[in-house]
């Protein structure tokens, strides 16, 4: 059985407040963010919608694009979610199917 390993982006709403964070379940660890059990940060700000992430085969690969997310500035991570999501769709509605 082979795992995927996640980064993924959250958003409050277009160009709001954003969480970086990583998960070996994506739809579970979103799920968790919007019934208020993901972080306190997320549940304190509203950040619930899924606008960007990206797979690995590896955990330790997931944890070096969060780190290195977490270092950017806010102006390169919008510019990241926008290249693959331009119109901050919430894709957790679409994950999985």
């Amino acid at each position: 059985m082979e795992y995927r390993y996640y980064t993924y982006i959250l958003a409050s709403r277009r160009n709001g407040t954003l969480y970086v964070g990583v998960t070996n379940n994506l739809p579970y660890r979103v799920w968790q963010h919007r019934e208020g059990k993901g972080s306190a940060f997320a549940k304190k700000y509203g950040v619930t919608m899924l606008v960007w992430y990206e797979s690995f085969g590896q955990i330790h690969d997931a944890i070096a694009c969060e780190k290195r997310l977490k270092r950017w500035r806010r102006a390169w991570k919008l510019a990241l979610i926008e290249r693959m999501n331009p119109d901050w769709r919430d894709l957790y509605e679409t994950f999985n199917q």
